[in-house]
């Protein structure tokens, strides 16, 4: 019964947390990744898109000293994207989700947050502006900010999370269960000494 639990726990991992993180990361193919902070200085992205790369996800890697962002709840970067004078996506990044940033090399302390900026689902063929800016979160030590586009991304199914969330908790709590039950079951007679025999023993 106790593996029944495992295999439920790590099946509620996959759905909830796995399959959200390698649609959003790895499905489609990458349109390109571009540095729009750097030294300082945020400066807007003009990226030429066709019809064939919607849907288009937006993501933004934070490069940052810091093994991981407290932001209290706080925007650390805003993102708008616009063409033909009409904004498509207006996004705020809070990065403070990321419990496994990545290195940024071996030399450095430096980590890389990723956020989400959002969905592009339909794409007019044309040039479209990203501006990201700083949000209202301060002491946040940004080293540089990098805008990844991927098209034809796969659409993260909206029950997913909640499913798996639920077979999470299903699960461990089952797990717990079956320890604290499993201290009650009965001794083996045989780890006991044998009872004493009255009357005289063998000649």
């Amino acid at each position: 019964m106790r593996s029944l639990f495992v295999l439920i726990l790590l099946a509620g991992t996959g759905v909830g947390l796995i399959y959200p993180w390698a649609m959003s990361n790895f499905s489609g193919r990458e349109i390109g990744t571009w540095r729009v902070y750097e030294q300082g200085r945020f400066r807007p992205l003009t990226v030429s898109l066709k019809g064939r790369d919607a849907p288009v996800r937006v993501l933004v890697d934070l490069t940052a000293r810091a093994e991981r962002i407290v932001s209290q709840q706080r925007t650390v970067l805003t993102l708008t994207a616009a063409t033909n004078g009409r904004t498509v996506l207006a996004s705020t990044l809070r990065f403070n989700h990321v419990d496994n940033p990545r290195q940024a090399s071996p030399q450095l302390p430096d980590k890389i947050f990723r956020d989400e900026a959002g969905l592009i689902a339909t794409v007019i063929p044309g040039a479209y502006v990203f501006t990201v800016g700083p949000g209202d979160a301060e002491d946040i030590p940004m080293r540089a900010v990098d805008l990844v586009l991927r098209s034809g991304v796969g659409e993260i199914d909206s029950r997913a999370r909640p499913i798996g969330f639920s077979l999470m908790a299903v699960g461990l709590i089952g797990f717990l269960l079956s320890l604290r039950s499993g201290g009650g079951r009965p001794e083996n007679p045989n780890s006991q000494p044998p009872p004493p025999r009255w009357g005289r023993g063998p000649k």
